[in-house]
């Protein structure tokens, strides 16, 4: 099995890093090969921009979205000064709209291109990131609303475009997805609904609604204040997760 590793934290020498490193130890152990994406290390843009609203063009959209969307108002509001508007004219000649708006969803931003191709090549996936305000931390937030685009990760039928949630269609096929998360609260904090809600949003919603088989969330509770047998039990757990993933 290959694994993508997506790991999202600012800090090398963080807990966080130490779970990181203790789970690539357990993967070397283990049959797999893996890749690490390192989000801060790479710069990773989680802002989804305009360009990025061109998943939206799909093949699968149906036909009264896409003629409603005035591509070629769209493309010349987006193509800048004098020149570029003169360019993109004679590029739009005449295009019929869908056939604007299968060019413009082919033009992946190259930093969400080289993501998805990692999780293209994975049969299974492992997110490591600290709780963010009891959810991931912008910059992974941001990883998953532009890689998991639509058209890759998931398309609609066209009753799920009228706002039927069981018109989403799954478009990955990874057997496994494994979350682990250092937190700042207790775990009988968390057994207050806050795991429940986290798991909803993060396991159901953005991975097994995805297509992702199997996803499981790992909570090592309160870092800051457990001591020092409790954080070096909780590395031990984490190299074991990568060995037996």
């Amino acid at each position: 099995m290959h694994v993508l590793v997506v790991y999202a934290h600012y800090n090398p020498e963080s807990f966080t890093h130490a779970i990181l490193e203790n789970v690539t130890r357990g993967l070397d152990e283990s049959p797999h090969t893996y890749t690490v994406s390192d989000l801060h290390a790479i710069g990773f843009d989680p802002v989804f921009r305009a360009q990025d609203g061109a998943q939206f063009l799909h093949e699968s959209v149906p036909d009264d979205l896409i003629e409603s969307a005035d591509l070629r108002g769209l493309v010349l509001e987006m193509a800048g000064g004098p020149i570029r508007r003169f360019m993109a004219r004679r590029w739009l000649g005449d295009k019929g709209t869908r056939e604007i708006a299968q060019a413009l969803h082919e033009q992946v931003p190259d930093d969400v291109r080289a993501q998805q191709a990692l999780v293209a090549q994975a049969d299974g996936l492992i997110f490591i990131a600290p709780v963010y305000w009891m959810g991931f931390p912008a910059i992974l937030k941001g990883w998953f609303e532009r890689v998991f685009a639509y058209g890759f990760a998931y398309t609609l039928t066209p009753e799920g475009w009228q706002g039927d949630l069981q018109g989403r269609v799954p478009r990955l096929s990874q057997d496994k997805a494994l979350i682990l998360t250092p937190t700042f609260f207790t775990e009988e904090e968390y057994d207050k609904g806050w795991r429940d809600a986290m798991d909803t949003v993060i396991s159901s919603w953005g991975l097994r609604m995805a297509g992702v088989k199997e996803a499981e969330h790992v909570y090592f509770h309160a870092v800051l204040a457990a001591g020092d047998e409790q954080r070096r039990a909780y590395l031990d757990e984490a190299r074991r997760l990568g060995r037996d993933f």
